[in-house]
């Protein structure tokens, strides 16, 4: 029987000696390639925090104590040990377990964590609660170099340093996000390394000088003392500037290194920093040699690493269209928050270096840059998932907007994404970006209209734009019908309107209806933002039933716009109906799954249709 078979809560572990500690992190590994490879997920960041969890479950007790996670996609240690092994047959599924840490799935997760730079402050707060609560637990927060990079972290970093209060930043450094800022700042460090002995004396001196008649008085003295002597020696570190004890940097594959750290900064009951250097995609060679292949991916053959070759994606298409208008237009830029590869933006930055500018995990930076460089008379175009826009919002309506500054906006991964749930789908943007004065909004539901509404977006606006597209492939319309509000569907009874992909649900939904004897006139609309309404009017007119599909909120929908639109002008047919996925957030799945859990299929629009038509109103 293997060793991870006998471990089912972290009390289980420190049952184990070091050899077997070891065989245990060789364990985890196979398990994640095989459970990741069957299921899909995060894997290469996985690997490279094995040892890193397994030290933190042997020093800390998460059931009591708050690990938080920052991004946590790296988490899947952490739920094995806390339970969660056999629920990995269904991870990412619906109603499975989520890639990420979820308080609802168990105590020992602290907090939800899907976007990035937030752990520290977080933890700050958690530590505060604490202090005032006079409650006992320990607070740690684990931060990659990646993180590391969104300026929320240094504000909750200056924060903490200056505080006080006990808590324990672990920096897992695996050089892969920003090797020129924390890489290089681990190799100007790296002469500093303190000696495991000095944290024995110190915590042995602290003791002693506790417990003797003036001792706390000398204590003070000399610890000024080797303050003042090791300032004018030494380089400070940025983090013992904000007021953190620096610990490391330690090998991050050494468990007994690891877990005397920890213990060391968790006698220590300041805020401390230890700096772990890891390698992401530990164990596995494929993804050692190519660590960013195999960040989050699908299902693949654990033999072979290979897996399905995604292509002919929207992101593929944006790609190459921002790349031909570039050729011809030496005023295009492209803008990314550490997403070169996940916006199609590999060959722009191979082509347009000068032109290409990836900021990091910065989204608020990357449009306050695209706004300075719009007033100066470039065309910046920011590639960003939709559910990291969110981060930018301040900036889209302060520094871009009341300007009417010319910054393209292209939103991927715009509605539901899938397995990731619920902090990644991009449901939200709709309804935020339609209460920016002066924005225009394009939604193409083809690859060919992408590259379409991408030249309106550069050449026909004049004020902020965005572009929206989802994740994947197109579907059934293929077609290019520009920026318009456009029949693609002519029928009598009912009028379904749709816009992005959505098209194919609306399409599919016509084609059950007619079998069933109704026609459904299907509009397809390019520009929610500003809406062309005539089109509608003319439809609703003729089949006074209306059926907005969409893959979004429905607080701030464009059905919503419509439907005010109509009422406006003494026009709003009787039955109507707003079909969306509600005021929720929507939890993993695949697309099938969760396109039907929202009820926008094709068969639940055709269902939803026909019950409005049955029925006497909305």
């Amino acid at each position: 029987m293997s060793i991870l078979e006998n471990i089912n809560s972290p009390e289980d572990l420190s049952k184990l000696n070091k050899g077997e500690l070891n065989q245990l992190c060789k364990e985890l590994r196979e398990f994640l390639v095989d459970s990741v490879s069957s299921a899909g997920g995060h894997l290469a960041s996985n690997l490279g925090t094995v040892e890193l969890l397994t030290a933190i479950h042997l020093v800390y007790n998460t059931e009591k104590d708050r690990l938080i996670f920052d991004v946590g996609h790296q988490c899947y240690v952490h739920k094995i040990f806390t339970g969660r092994r056999e629920a990995f047959k269904n991870l990412r599924k619906l109603g499975g377990i989520s890639g990420f840490p979820k308080p609802c799935e168990s105590v020992h997760d602290a907090f939800v964590a899907g976007h990035a730079s937030n752990s520290i402050s977080v933890a700050l707060g958690m530590a505060r609660a604490r202090t005032l609560l006079g409650e006992d637990y320990d607070v740690v927060a684990l931060i990659g170099d990646g993180a590391l990079t969104g300026g929320l972290s240094y504000e909750a970093l200056n924060d903490a340093g200056e505080s006080g209060e006990p808590l324990v930043v672990i920096l897992n450094d695996n050089g892969m996000s920003i090797t020129k800022n924390v890489g290089g700042m681990a190799s100007l460090l790296s002469h500093q390394r303190i000696k495991p002995a000095y944290y024995s004396f110190k915590l042995w001196y602290r003791r002693v000088t506790g417990i003797i008649p003036g001792g706390k008085a000398l204590y003070r003295f000399t610890h000024k003392l080797k303050t003042l002597i090791k300032e004018a020696i030494l380089h400070c570190t940025v983090f013992e500037e904000m007021g953190f004890q620096y610990m490391g940097p330690v090998d991050g594959h050494d468990i007994q290194k690891l877990t005397n750290y920890l213990r060391w900064a968790k006698n220590l009951k300041v805020p401390v920093l230890i700096h772990v250097t890891t390698v992401k995609g530990k164990g596995y060679s494929f993804s050692e040699e190519a660590p960013n292949d195999y960040h989050g991916v699908g299902k693949f053959d654990p033999e072979t690493g290979i897996g399905e070759s995604p292509s002919d994606s929207f992101s593929d298409s944006f790609g190459e269209a921002i790349c031909g208008f570039a050729e011809k237009d030496e005023r295009i830029c492209a803008i990314t928050a550490a997403m070169e590869s996940g916006t199609g933006l590999t060959n722009f930055a191979r082509k347009y270096p000068k032109r290409f500018f990836d900021v990091a995990i910065a989204e608020q930076h990357a449009a306050a840059m695209a706004a300075g460089m719009a007033k100066q008379g470039l065309i910046p175009v920011f590639a960003v998932y939709s559910t990291f826009l969110q981060r930018a919002y301040d900036m889209l309506l302060h520094d871009v907007a009341i300007q009417k500054l010319h910054v393209v906006f292209a939103v991927d991964r715009a509605g539901l994404v899938g397995e990731d749930g619920e902090t990644h789908h991009g449901i939200f943007d709709v309804s935020f970006l339609s209460g920016v004065p002066g924005m225009t909004i394009l939604c193409p539901a083809s690859r060919k209209e992408l590259k379409t509404m991408l030249e309106y977006a550069l050449y026909k606006v004049n004020g902020p734009v965005a572009v929206r597209y989802p994740r994947g492939r197109e579907g059934r319309y293929t077609g290019d019908e520009g920026v318009d509000t456009v029949i693609l569907r002519e029928g009598g009874d009912i009028t379904i309107v749709a816009y992005g992909t959505m098209v194919n649900s609306a399409l599919h939904a016509a084609d059950i209806l007619e079998q069933r004897g109704i026609g459904a006139q299907v509009l397809k609309i390019g520009r929610i933002l500003p809406l062309d309404i005539e089109p509608i009017i003319k439809s609703v007119s003729k089949t006074r039933c209306l059926l907005v599909a969409e893959e979004c909120i429905s607080e701030g929908s464009v059905g919503g716009r419509i439907v005010m639109e109509l009422a406006g002008r003494g026009c709003l047919p009787e039955k109507h109906r707003l079909q969306n996925i509600g005021n929720r957030f929507i939890p993993q799945g695949s697309m099938k799954e969760l396109y039907k859990y929202c009820r926008i299929d094709g068969e639940s629009v055709a269902e939803e249709a026909e019950k409005l038509l049955r029925g006497s109103g909305t």
